[in-house]
């Protein structure tokens, strides 16, 4: 398996970029990660590891017992059978569809699991505060 042809979803982006998403601590994956390429991991604040968002309302002592240590957020494996898939925590929050480099993550990957040839460059996509504004639900104010 060509491991640096995975890497290829995500060393078109630019090397740092930020967006606010939820977590999801504490990934349990195959042992020592066999197979499993992490593209996009960060390290949580100890304050995001301390909630307030998770429910029910933490902190919990698992949670707390990672403090300081990086969290994956878009991993890629590539089977013996050539399968490959990817696993993404991300997409929460709609906003973050407007970040290109976001944007351009997801697109990448789902070209590589198709087995597509990711240009160069990645793949390149613009959106508009109108396209981001399409087909949303209506929310009901309360």
């Amino acid at each position: 398996m060509d491991w640096l042809k995975s890497m290829c979803v995500s060393f078109i982006v630019a090397s740092s970029f930020s967006i606010h998403d939820e977590w999801y601590f504490n990934m349990r994956f195959r042992d020592a990660m066999k197979g499993v390429n992490p593209i996009l991991s960060a390290t949580p604040s100890d304050e995001t590891r301390n909630g307030p968002y998770v429910y029910p309302k933490g902190p919990y002592s698992h949670i707390q017992e990672a403090k300081g240590c990086m969290e994956h957020l878009i991993w890629c494996t590539e089977r013996a059978d050539n399968g490959r898939g990817v696993g993404f925590t991300g997409g929460h929050f709609h906003k973050n569809w407007a970040d290109d480099n976001f944007r351009k993550l997801v697109l990448n990957a789902l070209l590589w699991i198709c087995k597509h040839e990711v240009p160069s460059t990645g793949v390149e996509s613009k959106l508009t505060d109108e396209d981001m504004a399409k087909n949303l639900d209506p929310k009901n104010k309360k």
